[in-house]
């Protein structure tokens, strides 16, 4: 009974369905009022099905001030890895750098590789696009939510929030796989760190430190502490600017730098990618609301998705039809099943 009443109350780790079963009566009267199941394609006009899922990471990248872009190449997997050795080295990327899908979703099939011969196995096996990007080892990776109404100047930061990932700290005793097994967050992760390529009969250091993914989200055990406290007038300015150039309207922007206070400047800061309508305003979990509380800020979120979208509509940005959304989605859910399948086999030895 305690073991059940401690599932209840930690909201944060519900499955997805019974999480947002007592408040997606808001879809329904938004889907009745726009008379659209896919009314949120308005949203973000540049994305793909408003960003919502399947959106490319290359076309993100094309709307952004290229100086706040990562280093990136743009690898197809029928390409020779001759070639793709080629690309990189004229493009000065040296190891380690990161791979991942150019369409990803969740840390699915992201990996940071140290060698050539990781590389070569992450190539050979990869079935579609994929990128090579710097590895950023900057002090924070952040998630900033933004909205901004079309035709409308000024936008708004609703959330600001530091992501940091999960990670283990070496005794000089223990293997890998020990320091995992007794911690009691990290153990549900030890396949994780096999697909990384961890050595898990390595001995840490005393006071080393080690990343069991250098993905920071939920799914993989990264934690968040909220900092809406450092959101000001000069960190909405940046962003309004930034989204008047891309035309981003909704969603989160996932960004690394070495300071809070540069973000703020507008210098020595990456944005690694924005998400559009599909975005979780991921706030909700670092430890500031309650589930009730939790439920207000994703019904505002979607409230301002609902009007920019009506915005956009009567400006004559048109919803996604029924049968485009739906095609959208099936060819989505195939392309994603195959990278999850492979994402749980490839292991980079």
């Amino acid at each position: 009974m305690n073991k059940l009443l401690a599932r209840i109350r930690d909201w944060q780790h519900w499955p997805f369905l019974a999480f947002y079963a007592p408040i997606t009566y808001a879809w329904v009267w938004y889907y009745l009022k726009s008379r659209s199941l896919w009314f949120y394609t308005a949203s973000n006009p540049t994305l793909a099905f408003g960003g919502f899922e399947g959106e490319g990471k290359s076309t993100m990248y094309q709307q952004l001030p290229p100086e706040f872009c990562p280093k990136s190449i743009f690898i197809d997997p029928s390409q020779s890895f001759e070639i793709v050795q080629k690309e990189i080295e004229e493009a000065h990327l040296p190891y380690p750098f990161i791979v991942k899908p150019d369409i990803g979703m969740k840390g699915i099939l992201f990996r940071r590789i140290e060698s050539a011969a990781q590389l070569k196995r992450y190539h050979e096996q990869m079935p579609a696009r994929y990128i090579i990007q710097e590895f950023l080892n900057s002090r924070y990776e952040v998630g900033l939510f933004y909205y901004r109404m079309p035709d409308e100047e000024r936008g708004t930061i609703s959330a600001l929030l530091q992501k940091d990932l999960m990670e283990l700290t070496g005794d000089g005793r223990s293997t890998l796989e020990q320091l995992i097994a007794s911690h009691p967050e990290a153990k549900n992760f030890m396949d994780t760190a096999r697909q990384q390529g961890g050595d898990l009969n390595r001995v840490l250091s005393a006071g080393e430190r080690y990343y069991l993914s250098h993905v920071a989200n939920l799914c993989h055990g990264a934690r968040f502490t909220d900092l809406h406290q450092e959101i000001d007038a000069s960190l909405t300015a940046l962003f309004d600017r930034i989204s008047h150039q891309s035309q981003f309207f909704y969603g989160r922007y996932d960004i690394k730098c070495d300071a809070i206070d540069d973000l703020k400047q507008g210098r020595n800061f990456k944005i690694l990618e924005f998400n559009g309508a599909g975005s979780v305003p991921n706030h909700i979990y670092a430890g500031r609301y309650n589930l009730w509380q939790a439920y207000r800020e994703i019904l505002k979120h979607w409230k301002a998705m609902y009007e920019i979208s009506a915005r956009n509509r009567r400006k004559g940005i048109a919803y996604w039809s029924f049968q485009r959304g739906r095609r959208f989605l099936k060819q989505s859910k195939r392309y994603f099943d195959k990278l999850k399948e492979l994402d749980k086999k490839l292991v980079l030895e």
